[in-house]
């Protein structure tokens, strides 16, 4: 076999090892376009520097982070790429938006990222059921809250007297049972933790004996949304809406989660008190703790960004509802869901997004009679790619990604759609006879548009997975796009 020169094979190595550091995020390149942020563990995804520089970079936009992906590395974004023309997606799309898969009212709004110009729109004013997509709003509105990057904060503090201990809500339902992971969302505080802290202080006086109470009064509001079904609560689809809660207790498929979370969460402080030596007399109860209580022990989430992060990607409607109604509260308003709901199309309004035609009975998308037109979906990405919404544009750069990420890990992973995987980063929406993705894509020529897509009216006979299939393959068609 030949040998390769000396200097050649260095470079060869060096080369090699440089790529595979890309590929992880550890230095800037072609797979990863800059280097990516970190923020509670999860990978923040490169931007484009807003104004224009020396070498060409544009207006802030969110990408698809280009880490490892089931699908060929992310090109790079071309900042002098063309913008499609509206002939030109048209026929592109056209067998598309037609496949019988998606049903006959389907609505659409394509956009150029860079300039927020429309490209393409089909029925985007008429108003349609979102499902989940409709968490994009929320996202929005609480991102809009006086401080996004405060965290939600647990305590434990001394009652009426040395031997009572009250458990205090602030927030958090994604506490670990255990010891907190610094670098994690979910379970970032840990009950253990916060029980160690609280039995240092008891024992500073003596103390190993104690009551136990719960103050949950923070935010308190109905459990359940109008109109969710109980079959899917008992399923696990969706949980109660609660301001403290385990992470290990979130709702699943198949596993419900408790009726009573805060109740559940302080059960499980009683038993992390006992690991540290403190008896807990039965039983617990609600009570409002004494104002000025000094504290016993402090816990505190991931940033609250991060959080509302992780209810997008999850799709997790009793977090959504959690996050929206602190921040209803935090404006002043009550705690229904439908002055929650009120809360967040006011926010949106206030922004200057056009709210007409929109109708919303919770802030998840989970309840009958939700309807928003697909443009203001549109006008909401918008807002976070063209870098007028900071705090809104960190959220959305942590959407799925395509066969990677979310709720989008086993889609875009075989047949036309796969062309797409790593490309792609959106947010899904699921409900009986509705199927819709809305998000970020990279063009065949390196163009960064925002899309929205709704069909509302899959035919029963067609199914949940066909409709699905039916959009991730239109967003291949999308992203195979050279339509400048």
């Amino acid at each position: 076999m030949r040998r390769l020169p000396a200097a050649l094979l260095v470079l060869l190595l060096v080369a090699a090892g440089y790529l595979t550091a890309d590929v992880y995020d550890l230095v800037p390149g072609f797979l990863t376009l800059a280097p990516a942020t970190r923020s509670g563990g999860i990978a923040k995804a490169p931007v484009v520097t807003k104004g224009a520089s020396p070498s060409g970079q544009a207006a802030a936009v969110p990408i698809p982070s280009a880490v490892f992906s089931p699908a060929a590395p992310l090109e790079l974004l071309n900042l002098r790429a063309p913008v499609p023309t509206r002939a030109r997606l048209t026929a592109l799309l056209a067998a598309a938006l037609a496949d019988p898969g998606l049903g006959p009212s389907v609505a659409l709004t394509v956009r150029d990222a860079r300039t927020g110009s429309h490209l393409l729109d089909v029925s985007a004013q008429v108003p349609r059921i979102p499902a989940s997509t409709v968490k994009l709003l929320t996202a929005a509105a609480v991102m809009s809250t006086p401080d996004p990057a405060r965290t939600l904060v647990t305590r434990a503090v001394r009652g009426l007297t040395d031997n009572d201990v009250i458990l205090v809500a602030g927030g958090d339902t994604l506490l670990s049972p255990g010891a907190g992971d610094p670098a994690a969302v979910a379970g970032r505080a840990g009950l253990a933790d916060l029980a160690g802290q609280t039995a240092r202080a008891l024992k500073l006086r003596h103390v190993t004996r104690v009551r136990l109470h719960l103050d949950d009064r923070f935010a308190r509001g109905p459990s359940y949304g109008p109109g969710w079904i109980a079959a899917d609560i008992e399923a696990g689809l969706t949980g109660s809406v609660a301001m403290l809660g385990l992470s290990t207790q979130r709702p699943a498929p198949g596993v419900p989660a408790p009726a009573d979370p805060a109740l559940s969460t302080t059960q499980a402080f009683r038993v992390a008190l006992a690991s540290e030596g403190v008896t807990v007399a039965a039983p617990i109860d609600r009570v409002a703790s004494p104002e000025g209580s000094p504290d016993l022990g402090v816990v505190q989430s991931a940033p609250l960004a991060d959080v509302m992060a992780l209810a997008l990607s999850d799709s997790d409607d009793a977090l959504t509802e959690s996050l929206a109604r602190q921040g209803a509260v935090q404006a002043g308003r009550p705690t229904s869901f439908a002055a929650v709901a009120a809360w967040v199309r006011q926010t949106l309004a206030t922004k200057g997004v056009e709210m007409s035609g929109v109708t919303l009975v919770d802030s998840c998308g989970l309840a009958p009679g939700t309807l928003i037109p697909v443009r203001v979906l549109g006008d909401v990405l918008a807002l976070a790619a063209g870098g007028q919404d900071p705090a809104l544009q960190e959220v959305v750069s942590q959407l799925p990604v395509a066969g990677l990420s979310g709720t989008l890990a086993k889609r875009f992973l075989k047949g036309p759609a796969h062309a797409a995987a790593g490309t792609v980063r959106a947010k899904t929406g699921t409900l009986t006879g509705v199927s819709s993705l809305a998000g970020t894509v990279v063009d065949k020529d390196g163009r960064l548009l925002t899309f929205a897509i709704l069909a509302d009216k899959v035919a029963p006979g067609v199914g949940t997975l066909s409709a699905r299939a039916a959009l991730d393959r239109f967003v291949a068609v999308l992203a195979g796009c050279g339509c400048g």
